[in-house]
């Protein structure tokens, strides 16, 4: 089979294996990494836009890459999906996004873009238990890789939890579909609307504002009193240590006096003019001890007017009880106001001001809350008109979208089936962002059969189908840039699965789409190919993975037409397929 190898991890050639496809929208998937995943030892994976279809013999492993995406995605980790031997698989998957505004708002709202237009995801399971995930780099949790997968690629599949199950997603699709603009406008006056409600629960408080208000007047009151502003607490500190030892600072002001220049004979002054006598006389004979007379002629002027000022600070010191008692009941005060309050004494002025400015803000909630309830009044009316012109839309789309799938189902080979969309009015209440509506995709598959929720149809094959037509009727209306759809193929054969590849490629004209299939029908119609074969090697088991070129397309499908013998009828058969499904410019 001709090909290009890409098995070995590191690769065994020095290039990717490469898929080419038409051009179209942005793709998104562009590269994908497996290492020591399953039967895979490793592989090196680009790709392109359009249609890539992956076969390969039963058992070979085709869905690996699928179950790879998944695991990619978020899905809870199984220990047995690493390979025999080894300690750990390791995946990686590279996505562009430059064309993908909801993935990059996303990624700036978590911190994790800055890989530029590129969304790197990367995920280690360990073969002891856990696995590690990490976007653009970062460590990111499950809940992370599940939320921005889901905006990456979305999986149709048999046994997996497609996104279109959920109702949320269909109500999204459908307003999609319908292009209906009211549902922007909802979003907003209801995300609105919430707000308004929020203020005017934080500004009235019934009850318990009547009493912020009172206990606030009380504190001002007191604070008012007491509070100083920080040059003054200073100064009234200062005041009443002085105060309280008043009695202490003019006994201890007298003595110092009257050891200075007092009555006494031995004062400091009368010492120091004795002093000055001798030396004068000494410096009649050496005049060189007069600058030192000098000295002692200040030094007794000094020791006398510092005697002075002692004797009148002692005498004009401030002895009042009264003074004192003022000065620590204030400060008494402001230290219970500090405890009470859960601020420094010297903050406490400031504190002053902050509670003003809340009181006054509560006085004034009244005119606030008069206005705010005019204003959601008004936002709720708007709302509600929005909504129902949202409503009208839903159910023109609704209508659209069930035709549309239902014509669809018919080709695809589920004759007399039939889909629908059931909208199901909300009650009223507080206002919805996603409006008055809530919808489920209702579908029949078989002709007679009561159209159930499509969350509830058993048939992976059916379903897969089904997820198909919604697509395609929708032609990428959800925002998801890679589909895959993984045995969507199941149960079905001839014309119709040449019908299903041709719906396939027509999808891959506007968005990237991946497809494990097993019918040459659907595998003719890819603008890409991959081959997955197993091969037991030096006793283990190992799978292949190869990006066909044109020759080995048509070998491929020749190998799924005829089996195991292939003779010139299969190979031209296989030519004749991939020349009617354009596959071969």
């Amino acid at each position: 089979m001709s090909g290009k190898d890409v098995r070995g991890y590191p690769p065994p050639m020095p290039h990717f294996a490469r898929i080419i496809a038409p051009t179209g929208r942005h793709p998104m998937l562009t590269h994908l990494s497996v290492r020591n995943f399953a039967v895979v030892e490793g592989a090196e994976l680009e790709f392109g836009r359009g249609l890539t279809v992956v076969t390969g013999e039963t058992g070979a492993g085709k869905s690996l890459l699928v179950d790879a995406l998944l695991l990619l995605s978020g899905v809870r980790a199984d220990t047995g999906m690493v390979r025999a031997g080894c300690e750990r698989a390791e995946l990686a998957a590279e996505f562009d996004v430059a064309a993908q505004p909801a993935v990059r708002a996303w990624l700036a709202e978590q911190a994790l873009d800055e890989e530029g237009d590129a969304c790197r995801l990367r995920r280690v399971i360990a073969a002891a238990g856990g696995s590690r995930s990490w976007i653009n780099g970062r460590s990111a949790s499950l809940s992370q890789l599940s939320e921005l997968a889901a905006l990456l690629v979305e999986v149709h599949g048999q046994h997996e939890h497609q996104a279109l199950l959920e109702r949320g997603v269909q109500l999204q699709m459908l307003d999609a579909f319908g292009d209906c603009d009211a549902a922007g406008r909802v979003r907003k006056l209801a995300d609105w609307h919430r707000e308004l409600a929020a203020r005017e629960r934080s500004l009235s408080g019934g009850d318990d504002r009547s009493a912020r208000m009172e206990l606030l007047r009380h504190e001002i009151a007191d604070l008012e009193r007491w509070a100083l502003q920080p040059g003054d607490l200073a100064e009234l500190e200062a005041r009443h240590k002085r105060l309280a030892n008043a009695g202490k600072l003019a006994e201890g002001a007298s003595g110092i006096a009257e050891m200075l220049d007092g009555e006494g004979e031995f004062t400091a002054v009368r010492l120091t003019g004795r002093a000055r006598a001798e030396l004068e006389r000494l410096a009649e004979l050496d005049p060189t001890l007069a600058p030192t007379v000098e000295l002692l002629e200040g030094a007794g002027i000094q020791l006398a007017e510092a005697g002075d000022a002692l004797a009148r600070y002692a005498q004009d010191l401030d002895l009042d009880p009264e003074r004192y008692a003022e000065a620590d009941a204030h400060l008494s005060a402001l230290h219970d106001l500090s405890r009470r309050h859960r601020v420094p004494a010297v903050e406490l002025f400031a504190h002053t001001t902050a509670l003003r400015d809340e009181l006054q803000s509560l006085e004034g909630a009244g005119d606030a809350l008069a206005k705010l309830a005019r204003e959601r009044r008004q936002c709720l009316a708007d709302y509600e008109k929005a909504a129902a012109m949202l409503s009208k839309q839903r159910a023109r789309a609704a209508a659209n979208l069930g035709k549309a799938v239902t014509a669809l189902m018919g080709d695809l080979g589920m004759a007399g089936g039939s889909f629908a969309v059931e909208l199901q009015p909300q009650p009223d209440g507080e206002p919805d962002p996603q409006g008055r509506d809530r919808c489920e995709f209702m579908v029949s598959a078989n002709p007679g059969m009561p159209l159930r929720p499509l969350r509830k149809v058993a048939s992976g094959g059916e379903l897969s189908r089904i997820g198909l037509a919604i697509e395609v009727a929708a032609l990428g209306a959800d925002s998801v840039g890679t589909m895959v759809f993984d045995e969507v193929d199941a149960g079905i054969g001839g014309a119709v699965a040449e019908t299903v590849g041709a719906k396939l490629r027509a999808l891959g004209s506007r968005c990237q789409v991946l497809c494990v299939t097993h019918l040459p029908q659907v595998a003719a119609q890819g603008h890409a190919h991959l081959s997955v074969a197993k091969s037991v090697e030096d006793n283990a088991t190992r799978t292949r993975i190869t990006a066909l070129d044109a020759a080995g397309r048509k070998d491929e499908l020749a190998r799924m037409l005829g089996g195991i013998e292939i003779d010139r009828e299969t190979r031209a058969h296989a030519k004749k397929m991939l020349e009617k499904a354009g596959a071969t410019d």
